[in-house]
């Protein structure tokens, strides 16, 4: 298959393994422009019979993918629209790394906070790079919960104990914490991660490609009602993001540059003392 051409991230396919880098400015935004890409690529790699495992990691050594752009999270409805379909488009183009049938495998080098950790999360397998990986869920913080699949995923893989820790702490969870939580499968070092991994992928996909997504609807039977789930998550989340708090918290957050470089800028933790007062 020929894959489109992407505005934020490219695909090689190699021994039918499938390598979606990301790309896009400087800190991986989750952007409309991103999640577009994500709904197209996300189409082809289901489709593309030579596909057997799907690795998604970024070219940018700080960041995995920032958080989801608060611009577009300002813009929405306060509750879902009429549709035919149960969960929106949203949950829809992440959830499909988990439906599909194909081993998906987030590779996490660099932070990975808000929608980046929720894309992580709808992949079948999470390793993060010890020093360099680290994953949060900080909404909460700015009035918000997690809307694409996190307060759902979060306590079916940690328990709720943890997962609420997590969402209502707004910390960063470095790789080797985040494994011990379960949040990750393994922290692996700098230089053990992409072998790994590779060499996870590669061996997955020199099994029969059927047997693959068997395997994964097997291990999916225990999910039963996922998606009410998901689809009940959009209504608070869409609910939460018309608040006052919310309202002002993103704004501040917005005015004080938390989407733009340098580095500590776009991290949560250095915008919760300005938003104190919101």
């Amino acid at each position: 298959m020929v894959y489109d051409s992407f505005e934020t991230l490219r695909v090689a396919v190699d021994e039918g393994v499938a390598f979606v880098t990301i790309e896009h400015g400087e800190i991986n935004l989750m952007d409309r422009a991103m999640l577009d890409d994500l709904d197209r690529v996300g189409r082809q790699l289901e489709a593309d019979p030579a596909v057997k495992v799907v690795v998604l990691q970024s070219a940018n050594p700080d960041f995995f993918i920032a958080h989801a752009d608060i611009n577009v999270i300002t813009q929405l409805p306060a509750q879902p629209p009429d549709r035919e379909e149960k969960i929106g488009w949203v949950h829809a183009v992440l959830d499909r790394f988990r439906t599909m049938p194909k081993a998906t495998i987030a590779k996490i080098q660099g932070r990975c906070r808000g929608g980046g950790s929720e894309l992580a999360l709808a992949c079948d397998m999470r390793f993060a790079e010890i020093g360099r990986g680290v994953l949060c869920q900080p909404e909460v913080g700015v009035g918000i919960i997690p809307g694409a699949g996190g307060s759902v995923r979060l306590p079916r893989l940690v328990g709720r104990g943890r997962a609420l820790e997590i969402i209502l702490g707004c910390g960063d969870f470095p790789a080797e914490m985040a494994e011990r939580y379960g949040y990750v499968n393994r922290a692996l070092p700098a230089g053990e991660i992409d072998y790994f991994v590779s060499y996870l992928a590669r061996r997955i996909a020199g099994f029969p490609a059927g047997t693959i997504a068997a395997a994964k609807r097997a291990a999916s039977m225990g999910e039963v009602g996922l998606e009410d789930e998901l689809a009940r998550e959009e209504e608070i989340f869409l609910s939460s993001a018309q608040s006052p708090p919310a309202r002002r918290r993103m704004a501040a957050a917005l005015a004080i540059g938390m989407q733009t470089a340098p580095i500590e800028k776009c991290c949560f933790n250095h915008v919760w003392g300005p938003l104190a007062g919101q």
